[in-house]
């Protein structure tokens, strides 16, 4: 999928390099460090608005990747 999609950080765990993101529209998605897209330390913070791209992650359920602070 390239559509964008517009969510919050629920919580990010920086000691464990994922957490979740509450999308506007249905289930909390996973997120991993890697996915975050910016300079320096990938980190998000709990509250935070952020645009993402959803992704199959297999048995595991959806993922975001190319996450941007909006």
């Amino acid at each position: 999928m390239s559509d964008r999609l517009n969510g919050i950080v629920k919580w990010f765990s920086n000691a464990k390099g994922y957490g979740f993101i509450q999308p506007d529209e249905g289930d909390d998605v996973f997120v991993h460090h890697a996915d975050i897209e910016m300079d320096g330390y990938r980190t998000l913070t709990e509250g935070e608005a952020v645009t993402f791209e959803l992704v199959d992650n297999g048995t595991k359920g959806p993922r975001a990747q190319a996450v941007r602070r909006a």
